[in-house]
């Protein structure tokens, strides 16, 4: 089901796109994040922001 509020599109794509993502295990991170939660490296990298409608 689409969300058609902006307000509420914002907050979605806030949780869901800004987040870092391990490199070598695949684990999501927080956006501060300087290394992996799961395997501690430091080789994260931003999630793809394209949105795909």
């Amino acid at each position: 089901m689409p969300v058609t509020d902006p307000v509420k599109l914002q907050i979605a794509q806030k949780k869901l796109l800004m987040v870092k993502i391990c490199r070598k295990c695949g684990a999501r991170n927080p956006p501060s994040a300087e290394r992996c939660r799961r395997c501690k490296t430091y080789n994260l990298r931003w999630k793809r922001r394209s949105l795909q409608r």
